[in-house]
């Protein structure tokens, strides 16, 4: 009896450890950020994933509603990572309920920020900046927490929960989440935006200021007593990432944010031509315009397109990756460096395909399939130099965000 009593105890806790934490792309109304949830879904659920399974101070949940209590948190939504969009600005948010309870008299406002910050919010930001952070259409990182205060009132400990959202840009987030030193990472929070109970407040106010001086006008939430990142974002310039430390190497050309944005201005009217002339046969995404990427230490154009392939094309991820390449990527090639200055400033072209099997109706008829391949193989692979096979072992090969190995010939020949 004991012994079936603690399997039962076992199976409960891994039921609720594997809940969905991760908001379905139909369930966003905006198509947007649907297509941005589909688009980096695996990454999503792996983020969720290694948040659950982290071992926070006190318990913690993801949740799609705060100030709840832990019995009602085990029993409601836990999927609450999600793209949103505020006024044009996209952010990841992701909500969630900490069951810490903080003495007001032996801890200050900044003092509770900065523990929740720490223990909850930083390990969060490490499992999606380092997963999403180089989404270019990403803006911010909202991250929404509600804790617990205890104070004494006419002698008798009361405790509320007090809400906690921290807005933080994407270059910020991703610079912070590989930080191991604890002054940077408290430091990155004077360049994120502060809410405490729906009301933007500055940490560290200047001397002589109170709290209540230096909070900002309440900006009210649409739900009483709940902090919603898209009621609060406004438009926050992501800063320029910092050097890299001397001893590391120097990238071959400058792949910063500021000299992407740069460069892409430089082409916008170039990439502008790119898809009105080649649309029809390369089916861009037209929520996602051509973008300059960085990836590897390398800088990439980024064309979002979709492939439409036949029911009976249907089998292995690989099987349909192979198919994207040869019936479309391949022949999109030649068309997009005609069109391209021979000695562009970026280094290669990203195909981003959303690979269709018939009308994709089913989620899992659908796969993301990105070709990070180098100019100067692409250059070959246009003179007939090359074959696609050795195009593609020069590059990156990525299927729903995982890198994989890709051999054309074997992958279609899988019907699995």
């Amino acid at each position: 009896m004991h012994k079936g009593s603690f399997v039962l105890a076992i199976l409960t806790v891994f039921a609720v450890e594997c809940r969905p934490q991760v908001l379905s792309p139909p369930e966003i109304v905006d198509p947007a950020m649907s297509a941005l949830q589909q688009r980096h879904f695996p990454e999503l659920k792996a983020a969720g994933v290694e948040i659950t399974s982290h071992q926070y101070p006190f318990r913690f949940y993801l949740s799609r509603t705060l100030d709840l209590t832990e019995k009602q948190e085990q029993q409601t939504d836990q999927r609450s990572i999600r793209f949103s969009d505020f006024q044009g600005q996209t952010v990841l948010q992701v909500t969630g309920n900490y069951f810490a309870a903080y003495s007001n008299e032996t801890m200050s406002r900044n003092e509770r920020v900065k523990r929740t910050y720490l223990d909850v919010v930083l390990p969060i930001l490490r499992a999606t900046a380092s997963r999403v952070g180089a989404e270019p259409q990403l803006t911010a990182f909202a991250i929404e927490i509600s804790h617990h205060v205890r104070k004494q009132v006419l002698g008798v400990t009361v405790e509320n929960p007090e809400n906690l959202a921290i807005i933080i840009p994407r270059a910020t987030a991703q610079k912070v989440a590989a930080s191991t030193n604890e002054n940077e990472q408290v430091t990155a929070l004077l360049e994120s935006r502060i809410f405490i109970d729906g009301k933007a407040v500055t940490l560290w106010p200047q001397q002589g200021m109170t709290e209540a001086e230096n909070a900002e006008p309440s900006i009210q939430p649409a739900t009483p007593r709940v902090v919603n990142a898209s009621a609060i974002l406004a438009p926050t310039p992501s800063p320029a990432p910092n050097p890299a430390p001397a001893v590391a190497p120097q990238p071959a050309r400058d792949i910063s944010t500021a000299a992407l944005r740069l460069q892409q201005s430089a082409y916008q009217s170039l990439f502008d031509g790119l898809v009105r002339s080649l649309d029809g046969d390369a089916h861009f995404v037209s929520y996602a315009p051509p973008v300059l990427v960085a990836f590897h230490e390398m800088s990439y154009l980024q064309l979002s397109i979709t492939t439409n392939l036949a029911p009976h094309d249907a089998g292995s991820q690989y099987r349909v990756a192979a198919l994207a390449f040869d019936r479309h990527v391949s022949r999109l090639i030649r068309p997009v460096l005609a069109m391209l200055p021979k000695d562009p400033e970026f280094d290669g072209i990203v195909f981003s395909s959303s690979a269709r099997i018939g009308n994709a109706s089913d989620s899992g008829a659908s796969q993301s399939v990105e070709f990070f391949l180098p100019l100067s193989e692409l250059r070959r692979f246009e003179q007939y130099d090359i074959t696609g096979q050795q195009l593609i072992n020069s590059g990156f090969v990525l299927i729903n965000g995982e890198r994989v190995g890709l051999e054309l010939q074997s992958a279609e020949a899988d019907i699995r």
